[in-house]
């Protein structure tokens, strides 16, 4: 199908719900854009913008009335496929010793609505740790397995985005169900391009009230996609990340950022690939009831490296290098690609401001002054 022309998202979200799902989409919450269950489109944070800066995130009010008119928000979509607490059984005392049951928790059936190039690429980065190989994640994959997916092409990157530069965004990849371009009309109204990417997405575009999308819309919406890419705010040095991240072990920089790191873990919080995890054994008070919880955990924790005898890393130099070589080096060795698409959240919420990119600068100056490769 070519793409069509929707005078606005109501009648997308109405298909959406008709086909049983539960829409999840950006709302404002807390003073910022979180993502939330939507009752109707008019949850959308219709009007609203940020500004973003390193240890720093507000609201602003926009000029016009974009539904998707900001950058990415505290949360991703990490929550609502990788849980961040999942119970792997439960056993209650019985007469004859205990009775465990570990059935599985019945999978959501969730329509992501306005999800970002950066973000989809992070969902794909996850499909492929969590569902790929021997050993994949089963909660995740029921979970994912349930997702329709309409994402949203950037027109407007924020102050600490750098998709462009990690080949992420503006524009979104293969993965969608639907990709949704907003187009700011004069007066601040706005229409919205929609593209099929999948069978459910065609046919659910066929049962929304839309009209053709002429040649001049859609050379309109791809070059204004297309320009985004000039307007990053933050970009990674034009390196071999892999072989940098490599060179860079030994450099004194690391005990640099860590004076400044907090090892709060915030950034592995809100980055949309991280999926590190841990177990943890309950009991209640009576010993008569005792769970096994699947939960987040942090490379900044320093419990998560230890083994009998203490933790292998120690000291906030040696997590910080782990985390920031694991994402932008050794990732490609486990799975074949970046572990960071961009998105700028580390940077956002870190609470003294670490700025990834201005790191990974440093180090690749640090190998260019040494006469390393390029």
């Amino acid at each position: 199908m070519p793409g069509v022309l929707l005078a606005d998202v109501r009648g997308l979200f109405e298909a959406l719900r008709a086909g049983g799902y539960t829409v999840v989409g950006p709302t404002v919450r807390d003073e910022a854009i979180m993502l939330d269950e939507l009752r109707s489109s008019d949850d959308l944070p219709y009007g609203w913008g940020v500004t973003l800066a390193p240890g720093g995130y507000r609201l602003r009010r926009r000029d016009d009335r974009a539904a998707f008119g900001h950058s990415a928000g505290p949360q991703s979509w990490k929550p609502y496929l990788l849980a961040p607490r999942v119970r792997l059984w439960q056993a209650d005392r019985t007469e004859d010793g205990f009775e465990i049951d570990d059935r599985s928790e019945e999978a959501p059936r969730y329509a992501f609505l306005g999800v970002r190039p950066c973000d989809l690429r992070a969902i794909l980065v996850q499909d492929r740790v969590l569902m790929g190989g021997e050993h994949a994640d089963t909660a995740y994959r029921r979970r994912r397995e349930q997702v329709f997916i309409v994402s949203v092409n950037c027109t407007e990157p924020g102050e600490t985005c750098f998709c462009a530069s990690m080949g992420t965004g503006p524009r979104a990849g293969p993965g969608y169900d639907v990709v949704l371009t907003e187009l700011v009309d004069g007066g601040g109204s706005v229409r919205f391009l929609a593209e099929s990417g999948s069978d459910a997405g065609e046919r659910l575009l066929e049962g929304v009230p839309c009209e053709t999308a002429g040649k001049d819309v859609r050379e309109r919406a791809h070059a204004e996609v297309a320009e985004a890419a000039d307007h990053m705010g933050r970009e990674m040095p034009a390196a071999d990340l892999h072989d940098l991240m490599k060179d860079a072990l030994d450099s004194p920089h690391w005990d640099e950022v860590a004076q400044r790191c907090l090892s709060c873990g915030n950034c592995t919080m809100v980055c949309p690939t991280c999926f590190c995890t841990t177990t943890e054994d309950v009991t209640d008070l009576t010993g008569d009831h005792a769970e096994r919880l699947q939960r987040w955990e942090s490379c900044f924790d320093l419990d998560f490296s230890h083994l009998h005898g203490g933790s292998v890393r120690a000291s906030p130099s040696s997590r910080y290098r782990q985390w920031m070589t694991h994402k932008l080096g050794t990732w490609y060795d486990q799975f074949g690609s970046s572990g960071c698409v961009g998105c700028g959240r580390c940077i956002v919420w870190c609470p003294v401001g670490i700025d990834i990119t201005a790191e990974a600068a440093v180090f690749h100056a640090e190998r260019e002054s040494s006469g390393g490769g390029a």
